[in-house]
């Protein structure tokens, strides 16, 4: 069966009650917002760590680095446990992880205590996106999945926002540590909050035959749109990493933004880029039109960084700037789903999400040492003109998922 002939089989399927889908996005959305906020936990305290432990952008990067390898390393295995054992299990002992890293990030007492902990909360990280997919695309009516997509990656994009919003003014008021330990609280009322409100989540392993079929179970990955899939999600992680961890320093170095104002540059982009997302739930709505929404979307981001890069701009005007560049990026996420949805055989939502966003960690890994060495060599310029090229490479990797998919190898 083709690509085409499932989307129009589940097109024709009869929708499950709001209130049920609701639920499922619901708490699969606060689960992944927690987990964004706890991928961007470190970043945001670079500054105050860099005095705390003595050590350079280059060695902080390092930190982001773990995390994003250890966490690539586990969610390519994850997938494989939640097409077996079910994605709820799977999802608290994550949230579980989550919340002893913040924690333990609070406590430590030398440079690698972090990058311990920083194992631990990779480990914890990388069972969300097949967890999270598994259930969007086990539970939610076909009809809701744009929407579904859309509120998935606008509670992402609020997780990033959530983390500098909450992590700075401690910092600032109190201390580093304060700043994570408060954090760590936070996770802890999450995982609650979820398991009081499990039942919705509850979805039964797939038996082996059902969970393979006639295929063995590494046969997904001969179909060539999971590999360009792969290869979007690295370019797009490059993206974040450096918009998340360096932009905001790059900008307020060549432009003269205040401290307090560069350090919202990076809240004021994840917030217009939930925004964003909303809009881009109604234009994922058409599968067809994905390529083209990610085109332009990631288009108007590189134009802007360009001029961040390289025009004279007046400081006021660079937060204003984050935020635009936040909001077409985020009109591009659900869109960059359905990529993905529509690249998948059936029964192997957790292995393919697995592989697929396996590439957002390893960008998201390279990228902190790249960009990191740039700035400790003060080239902010360097650092724009980077994701601005960055930027292009995506748009491009976009529209060969398109081409690959064509040659797909879908299981009958």
């Amino acid at each position: 069966m083709g690509t085409s002939s499932i989307s129009g089989t589940a097109a024709a399927l009869p929708a499950a009650p709001l209130r049920q889908d609701a639920s499922v996005i619901g708490l699969v959305g606060i689960a992944h917002m927690i987990s964004h906020f706890c991928q961007l936990l470190l970043a945001p305290l670079f500054p105050w760590l860099k005095d705390a432990f003595h050590a350079s952008y280059t060695e902080l990067g390092f930190l982001m680095t773990v995390f994003f390898v250890v966490s690539c390393s586990v969610q390519t295995a994850s997938g494989f446990l939640v097409d077996r054992f079910g994605p709820r299990p799977i999802l608290f002992g994550g949230l579980f992880l989550l919340a002893v890293a913040a924690f333990g990030f609070a406590a430590s007492p030398s440079y690698w205590s972090l990058a311990f902990f920083a194992v631990v909360a990779g480990v914890g990280n990388g069972v969300f996106h097949p967890v999270d997919y598994t259930l969007i695309n086990r539970k939610v009516s076909p009809q809701r999945l744009g929407h579904a997509y859309s509120v998935h990656g606008l509670t992402g994009s609020l997780g990033w926002a959530l983390a500098p919003a909450v992590t700075v003014p401690i910092a600032l008021a109190y201390s580093w540590r304060m700043a994570l330990a408060v954090a760590g609280l936070i996770v802890v009322a999450v995982i609650v909050l979820v398991f009081v409100g499990r039942k919705p989540l509850e979805q039964p392993a797939a038996a082996p035959h059902a969970a393979h079929g006639a295929e063995g179970s590494f046969d997904f990955l001969r179909i060539p749109a999971v590999w360009m899939c792969f290869a979007f999600f690295f370019f797009y992680a490059m993206v974040l990493s450096v918009v998340q961890a360096f932009a905001p320093t790059a900008a307020r170095h060549l432009h003269d933004v205040p401290v307090a104002m560069a350090a919202a540059c990076l809240s004021i982009y994840m917030v217009c880029s939930a925004g964003g997302v909303v809009l881009g739930g109604f234009l994922a709505s058409d599968p067809v039109r994905c390529e083209r929404v990610v085109g332009l979307g990631f288009g108007a981001a590189a134009i802007i960084a360009l001029a961040v890069g390289t025009l004279a701009l007046p400081a006021a005007l660079v937060p204003v700037l984050f935020g635009v560049m936040g909001f077409v990026t985020g009109t591009a996420g659900p869109s960059r789903d359905m990529l993905v949805k529509r690249s998948t055989p059936a029964n192997a939502t957790g292995r393919v999400y697995g592989v697929v966003y396996a590439g957002l960690d390893i960008g998201q890994a390279v990228a902190p040492l790249i960009f990191g060495a740039l700035m400790d060599h003060q080239q902010y310029q360097g650092v724009w003109l980077g994701l601005v090229l960055t930027q292009a490479v995506l748009i491009a990797s976009a529209f060969n998922v398109r081409r690959a998919r064509k040659t797909a190898l879908v299981p009958a």
